[in-house]
C-alpha cells in the first residue's frame, strides 16, 4: 500500500558519504574526505526546503559519519533499528538516509530485507562533495524530499540525479559521473520533474521476512567469489578452512564456474558451507532447467552483492 499516513515529520538519518564530504579546493571533485559534515549541516545547504515541506517538520539524527566503502555490520544493525523506530511513529511519513554511493546498493537491499515499515525509506547520496563548486547533493536532497511526500512512494528507494530507483535493482554503474546509478533492464521507477514525481512503474511494497536481527558479532560470515579464467581451487579451500559459512559465486555466463572450482565447491557444501550461484553478467539472471541439479550450489536471481546479504540473513535464521 502506498504511503497514506498523515505526514507531520520526515526524519533524516545521516551516515556520512560524499554528500557530507569536503575537499581543500572547490574544483576538486575526487580528492576529498567523505563524512566531514553533520547531517544538519548538509540539510542547511538545501534551498527552498520550507517551500517543499510546508508544515511538515524535519528531524535529524546522526547514525554515523564514514566513507560508505567502510560500511560494517554494526552500523547496518543500528541503522535498521533506527529506521524501524522512526517509521513506527504515527506522525513520521518517511525516513531519509544520507549515504555514500559506494555501498548504497547494499545498504538499500539490507534495509529492504530487514525493515518492513509503514512508510518509504529513501537513500540519498552525491557524487560531488559538499564543498564543490556545483555540488549535486542539495538537488538530490530536494528531490528525495519530493519523493518522500508523494503518495506513490513505498518500500526502500534510492534517489539520485533526478531518478527514483528500487532497492532491488539499483546499483552504482559509474565511478565518478554525477548520474552514476542504474537500475539495469528493470528501469527506474520514475523521475522528479518540476517538483513532482512522474512514476514510470509503481514502487514495490516491502517483502521483508528478516525482522529478528541478532547483534553483529553473531552475524554469519558470507563472502563473494568471482569465477574467472585461471581460477584456482585454493581460493575456495582457503575460505572454507578459515571458517566461512556462506559463499556467493558470481559465475561466468549462465551460472557456470571454472572447472578448478567445481569440486572445491562440492567439498565446501559437504563441510556445511551454503553456496549460492549468481552471475557476473551486468544484465539478466541465471536461467537453468528446473530438472537440473547442481552439485556445487543453489542458483539465485539476485546479483552477487545483494545475494550475499540475502544469504547472510537466511543463515541468521
Amino acid at each position: 500500500m502506498a504511503n497514506a499516513k498523515k505526514i507531520e515529520k520526515i526524519v533524516v538519518l545521516g551516515t556520512g558519504g560524499t554528500i557530507a564530504g569536503k575537499a581543500r579546493e572547490a574544483q576538486d571533485h575526487v580528492g576529498y574526505v567523505a563524512g566531514e559534515l553533520s547531517v544538519r549541516d548538509v540539510l542547511a545547504s538545501v534551498e527552498g526546503v520550507s517551500d517543499i515541506l510546508g508544515p511538515v517538520a524535519l528531524v535529524c539524527e546522526e547514525v554515523a559519519q564514514l566513507d560508505s566503502k567502510d560500511m560494517d555490520a554494526s552500523i547496518w544493525h543500528t541503522l535498521a533499528l533506527r529506521v524501524r523506530y522512526w517509521a513506527g511513529q504515527s506522525d513520521v511519513g518517511a525516513v531519509l538516509i544520507t549515504h555514500g554511493t559506494d555501498t548504497l546498493e547494499e545498504s538499500a537491499w539490507f534495509l529492504a530485507q530487514t525493515c518492513a515499515v509503514g512508510c518509504p525509506v529513501i537513500l540519498v547520496s552525491a557524487m560531488r562533495p559538499a564543498s564543490a563548486l556545483s555540488p549535486d547533493g542539495p538537488q538530490n536532497l530536494r528531490d528525495a524530499l519530493v519523493v518522500a511526500l508523494d503518495a506513490g512512494s513505498q518500500g526502500v528507494l534510492a534517489v539520485s540525479a533526478g531518478a527514483v530507483h528500487a532497492a532491488r535493482h539499483v546499483h552504482k554503474a559509474h565511478p565518478y559521473r554525477v548520474d552514476a546509478f542504474s537500475s539495469g533492464q528493470a528501469g527506474v521507477l520514475g523521475w522528479v520533474e518540476a517538483g513532482k514525481v512522474r512514476w514510470q512503474q509503481p514502487a514495490g511494497a516491502y517483502t521483508s521476512t528478516h525482522q529478528d536481527l541478532p547483534t553483529p558479532d553473531q552475524w554469519p560470515w558470507v563472502e563473494v567469489l568471482t569465477s574467472h579464467a585461471t581460477a584456482k581451487a585454493t581460493s575456495v579451500d582457503a575460505l572454507v578452512a578459515a571458517g566461512v559459512q556462506g559463499l556467493v559465486v558470481a559465475a561466468t555466463g549462465n551460472g557456470t564456474v571454472h572447472a578448478q572450482w567445481e569440486q572445491a565447491l562440492v567439498r565446501a557444501r559437504a563441510k556445511g558451507v551454503v553456496v549460492w550461484i549468481s552471475t557476473r553478467c551486468e544484465q539478466g539472471q541465471v536461467v537453468r532447467p528446473q530438472s537440473e541439479a547442481c552439485a556445487w550450489g543453489v542458483f539465485t536471481d539476485l546479483p552477487a552483492l545483494k545475494a550475499r546479504i540475502s544469504l547472510m540473513l537466511e543463515l541468521m535464521k
